[in-house]
């Protein structure tokens, strides 16, 4: 079995938790709001505006046993740099106000998993923050493009307001496949580290989905 398909076994539990959250069931099974979706996408900006800060910060911190992924991080930097915009531009596309949302400060679900993987580089192993690149790419494989179709029949929403869904459902396909085998040439105690980041980015990333409003409150609880 390889590391990955382990990763994907021992984080099932943690896994299973996100994908039950009340408001993503209720978008799959095309029950969604207008208010929904655009909080969604605020909440999106703000963490996804963090990504290219964080892989600069990720390659700055990589210990020398851990060099070799400076040049994949590099790759991924600038295949990531200025993806906020987009979700700028499906806000506005999908009748919301973009400028309010860049100058808002996120809910504190997507700031403290943004803080989190601040303090993992900082303060912890730098190669625990795959971790969060599992658990965020992977949760938009599971979701992203499914997810897209069913908002815009329930909403109507023009192609326009969903580029960042559907750009990302397709990207992190490929992301996932090459994270794949970056995690499998790490050492044990590193690859440790990723599974107990992934674990506790699942709850974090959660926790930013529970905390969006859901079409009927009573089913948020």
């Amino acid at each position: 079995m390889s590391f990955h398909e382990q990763l994907i076994a021992a984080t099932a539990t943690e896994r299973a938790s996100l994908l039950a959250v009340p408001v993503i069931a209720d978008c799959l099974q095309g029950r969604v709001s207008l208010g929904t979706y655009l909080a969604f996408l605020g909440q999106a900006y703000h963490h996804v505006r963090q990504t290219t800060p964080l892989l600069m910060t990720l390659g700055g911190r990589l210990p020398e046993r851990l060099s070799w992924l400076r040049r994949p991080v590099a790759e991924y930097i600038d295949e990531e740099i200025g993806h906020e915009e987009w979700i700028l531009n499906d806000i506005t596309a999908a009748g919301g106000d973009a400028d309010a949302v860049r100058a808002s400060q996120p809910d504190l679900p997507a700031e403290l998993m943004v803080a989190y993987a601040y303090d993992l580089l900082h303060r912890g192993n730098p190669a625990a923050f795959f971790g969060m690149v599992f658990v965020l790419e992977g949760t938009s494989v599971a979701l992203a493009l499914h997810a897209a179709d069913r908002i815009q029949q329930t909403l109507g929403l023009p192609n326009a307001a969903f580029s960042y869904l559907r750009s990302h459902g397709t990207l992190d396909q490929q992301h996932t496949m090459h994270l794949a085998r970056l995690l499998e040439r790490m050492a044990p105690a590193d690859q440790a580290d990723v599974v107990h980041s992934a674990r506790v980015f699942y709850k974090l990333y959660g926790d930013v989905f529970r905390a969006l409003p859901c079409v009927e409150e009573a089913t948020c609880s």
